[in-house]
């Protein structure tokens, strides 16, 4: 093996180094904003669950819409919703439904994104009281 040969896999080899850098990289990047973002988002998802359960309780047992707002106002801490979060109950054609709206930031190093939360939860038509 000649000196030229010697170094172009040497070039080759040090490409490869860089490549796998690179990656690995972009994989721990993408890690960690999953880390950041998975909870914020399942916490969304099972406080929808629970504005969808409150709504359907206050239906069946004839509670008025200011019932389901304090029933979530107590949720707040257990599902990180900010305290300044926009509850609006309302009782409309016999069903109440509630909407919430907050927006809670995730802080990463260079950037920080506010993740938007705007959800209304009807009660369903089948759990009525006439």
């Amino acid at each position: 093996m000649n000196k030229n040969e010697l170094l172009q896999r040497q070039g080759e080899l040090g490409g490869a180094r860089l490549k796998f850098i690179i990656a690995m990289v972009v994989f721990a990047l993408v890690i960690y904003v999953g880390y950041m973002y998975i909870p914020v988002a399942v916490d969304a998802y099972y406080f929808k669950d629970v504005m969808q359960n409150k709504v359907d309780v206050a239906v069946t047992q004839g509670y008025d819409a200011s019932w389901v707002r304090d029933q979530l106002v107590k949720s707040e801490a257990e599902y990180h919703i900010p305290s300044n979060a926009i509850i609006s109950p309302a009782q409309k054609e016999n069903r109440v439904e509630v909407r919430v709206q907050f927006t809670r930031p995730i802080s990463f190093p260079v950037y920080t994104y506010n993740y938007e939360f705007d959800y209304t939860a009807k009660s369903t038509a089948f759990l009525t009281i006439k």
